[in-house]
């Protein structure tokens, strides 16, 4: 039987595909696919795991004092006697050989199905027994996490575990919600969409969702209990609808519209390398914001004019035993400068925290990042400057790599005046060391990301330090706006037309280039088409975005006479309905 989903559409277009579940659990685990070679491998650590926590809860029993009531020797009783149940143990084997899932997300997997049928008993005390079957599991989940040996396979390996597991059907990926690790797996995978119970528009999952140009739809509620394993499933992430086991009708539909939308990207990759000119003459810069060494080529061939994002901390995430060293990082930056040949490269320093935790935290860290909001905590610079020799190490690389390139440091969520006088010794200090060891380095700008309202009302203090400053819009709108953009309760709240955060905006594009110095604009803002305009309008000439969304902006940018739209900006600025007014503009039915 046919249903549908609502939720929130946060990257345009259509995906088809048979459901991949990634089942919830209170413990984050690695989930990625592996090769045939690695299946007995996944197996063995399983029975190591199980093991090891029989062996643990042996131990806890053995070491019950006398007065220990019945019942707690019989609930242990029952936890050992779940581990070796077959129900358990002979289903999870079964996801790993059939499924090619890793142990941890074949045990998850188990752990939904099992869930599912607890909640389906008539009788309540069977239905309670959820919560036991729930414990070992994450008991279990916990020990192998622990002791994960060898990490998730390398790109190449996870592409062609997924073609063993999907044959030629494709596949979209379906979660309560995906933790930022799980994310850069899945983003060199093989799933053509994204469906998430929780998240809103700037949630981690429909950035990159956006990032990989590929259709996705978040906050769809009960959406991963709802759609069962290998459910054909559509998702429309235009109108925020996921349609599960579609009629044959509906399924034309959708694959007409889908081959319409595989045309329109192919006449799109024709302007690929057009010099981006409005109609009046005005050059615009189309950079782009990459993750990897790698991404480099990519932006190349998708016509950016250079780097202006290159998020470093993707260098320090899914890191459990140690930090990225200062050859690594090098090596890394060194890589990316020489992809661009010979072309700008802005590499933000190590932006933590927040939606992207590190795996290696302190107690004290992990208190605070789930007892506290962690958007207002001790992230990204203030993460760094709380660790000066790591952001010596980091600024010493980054020193490095410029030899090879024109390469500019970003430093991300800057707000005190403070805060820039120990970025300033801390970078003549990585200088002197490099000085101190022979190293070869070359003269780089410093640019700040303005994200926090303070930043943006101090544009002309932070100018006499910076050279150039880069607007970051996804932080820039929750800090305005007083809301955590992760959190789905208020994530309606989230508006880029808000006139709040128009006039900060307008007044750090205007105020900076009065000053001389270059600005752009690098969050998601930048790479979607309904602000271009507006963002022309305002004087910004400099965009960066992912390579994916390039051709659809230049498109935008050539349409553009910005002498036009520079008059029309008033009437939006001071609209009460800024996004009705401009809307208007775009329609045509303001005259000229």
């Amino acid at each position: 039987m046919s249903i549908q989903v609502f939720g929130m559409p946060v990257s345009r277009g259509v995906a088809i595909g048979r459901a991949v579940l990634v089942a919830s659990s209170r413990v984050d685990v690695a989930h990625y696919f592996v090769g045939i070679e690695r299946i007995e491998h996944e197996i063995q650590r399983l029975r190591d795991a199980r093991d090891a926590v029989a062996a643990e809860i042996e131990m806890l029993k053995n070491e019950l004092p006398a007065e220990a009531p019945h019942e707690l020797a019989a609930l242990l009783d029952v936890h050992l006697m779940l581990l070796r149940d077959d129900t358990l143990a002979v289903a999870t084997k079964t996801w790993i050989c059939e499924r090619h899932y890793n142990a941890e997300w074949a045990l998850s997997a188990q752990l939904e199905v099992l869930a599912r049928q607890f909640d389906e008993m008539e009788d309540a005390y069977l239905r309670e027994r959820k919560a036991d079957v729930e414990q070992v599991v994450e008991r279990l989940l916990r020990e192998l996490t622990r002791n994960a040996a060898g990490g998730a396979p390398e790109a190449s390996a996870l592409r062609q575990a997924a073609r063993d597991f999907a044959g030629e059907d494709p596949l979209v990926l379906v979660a309560s919600d995906v933790a930022p690790a799980d994310m850069m797996q899945f983003k060199r995978s093989v799933f053509t969409g994204f469906v998430t119970d929780v998240g809103g528009r700037t949630s981690h999952t429909a950035i990159v969702a956006r990032s990989m140009d590929i259709p996705a739809v978040v906050g769809a509620r009960e959406a991963s209990r709802l759609i069962r394993q290998d459910d054909w499933v559509v998702i429309d992430g235009d109108a925020g609808v996921v349609i599960v086991n579609p009629s044959p009708i509906v399924l034309e539909e959708y694959r007409f519209r889908q081959r319409q939308s595989d045309l329109e990207r192919a006449r799109l990759n024709r302007l690929r390398h057009t010099p981006a000119v409005t109609l009046d003459g005005q050059p615009v810069e189309l950079l782009a914001n990459i993750e990897s060494p790698g991404d480099g080529a990519v932006a190349l061939d998708a016509g950016a004019v250079g780097v202006g994002l290159f998020r470093s901390e993707f260098l320090f995430m899914n890191r459990v035993a140690d930090l990225p060293g200062e050859d690594e990082q090098f090596e890394a930056y060194r890589d990316a400068v020489l992809a661009l040949q010979g072309l700008p490269v802005t590499i933000r320093t190590v932006d933590v925290g927040a939606d992207k935790p590190l795996e290696r935290m302190s107690a004290q860290e992990v208190r605070r990042e789930h007892g506290l909001n962690p958007a207002l905590g001790l992230r990204a610079i203030r993460w760094s400057l709380s660790e000066p020799g790591m952001f010596r190490q980091q600024l010493r690389a980054i020193l490095r790599a410029s030899a090879f390139g024109k390469v500019r440091i970003l430093i991300p969520m800057v707000a005190h005046l403070g805060e820039v006088k120990l970025i300033f010794e801390a970078l003549a200090r990585a200088r002197a060391q490099l000085d101190e060891a022979g190293r070869a380095y070359s003269r780089v700008e410093v640019g700040a990301m303005i994200e926090v309202p303070a930043a943006a009302l101090m544009i002309d203090r932070f100018l006499r330090h910076f050279d150039f400053v880069s607007i970051g819009t996804n932080d820039l709108i929750q800090y305005t706006l007083a809301i955590d953009r992760a959190d789905e309760a208020v994530a309606h709240l989230y508006d880029p037309w808000h006139p709040a955060v128009l006039q900060l905006l307008h007044a750090t594009i205007t105020r900076a280039k009065e000053l001389g110095r270059s600005v752009s604009v690098c969050g998601e803002m930048a790479g979607d088409v309904a602000f271009t305009d507006l963002l022309l309008a305002m004087g910004l000439r400099s965009f960066s975005m992912h390579p994916a969304r390039i051709s659809s902006i230049k498109q935008r940018v050539l349409r553009a006479d910005t002498r036009f739209l520079a008059a029309q900006l008033e009437k939006t600025m001071t609209a009460d309905d800024p996004a009705e007014a401009w809307r208007l503009i775009a329609q045509g039915r303001v005259s000229h």
